[in-house]
């Protein structure tokens, strides 16, 4: 029933070409999340919300982030688009009354990240990130692999793979994805000893 009047809404407020990628990313996180045995019902209904307020104006993101009372930074302020994955939060609690909190968070954190991200969110992370119409490289491949071995690995070779974008554009970084990679190796690393001492 939501997911209808979710389809509706996007199909009034988004563009098609973005209702694709989100359908797709929809598909995507139901995938790995039954790989994972994570409930599928959650990492889906996050995926088919988290842009909801993607063509939102700056003003708008700044407007509806700053009631909320979410920290803007500097770097936000400069480039409020990055907000767009939070306020699709707000929108998704307020238009559609979802207070499910993994799947609330899921939806704020799909841009940037968070150190501290659950299944639910990391899901998410990754399916917006890798879904099949971001293209297909060598580089892509590998991480969709990971993506459906390891969580925690997919997560910060996934930073990395923006971080390298983003290094080589113009606009500014957010220190986020950057302790979201951070936590993530390190999670990985941890993983990967424990693996070593009890093959």
């Amino acid at each position: 029933m939501v997911r209808e009047q979710v389809l509706s809404w996007l199909a009034e407020n988004v563009k098609a070409s973005r209702i694709e990628h989100i359908l797709r990313v929809e598909q995507m996180a139901k995938e790995l999340a039954l790989q994972h045995q994570l409930e599928p019902q959650k990492s889906a209904q996050a995926a088919l919300m988290h842009d909801l307020a993607k063509y939102f104006p700056a003003h708008k993101l700044l407007q509806m982030a700053s009631i909320e009372g979410l920290e803007i930074d500097e770097i936000m302020n400069s480039n409020p688009h990055l907000l767009h994955a939070d306020v699709s939060a707000i929108v998704a609690r307020d238009t559609f009354g979802i207070e499910d909190k993994e799947i609330l968070q899921a939806i704020a954190n799909h841009t940037l990240g968070r150190p501290d991200m659950g299944p639910v969110c990391c899901i998410v992370f990754l399916a917006d990130s890798l879904e099949p119409g971001r293209g297909n490289n060598p580089e892509l491949s590998a991480l969709r692999q990971m993506s459906r071995k390891n969580i925690d690995g997919a997560v910060w070779q996934v930073c990395d793979y923006s971080l390298k974008s983003l290094v080589n554009s113009p606009g500014m970084i957010h220190p986020r994805i950057i302790a979201t990679r951070n936590r993530f190796l390190q999670q990985w690393k941890s993983q990967q000893s424990i693996a070593h001492i009890n093959p």
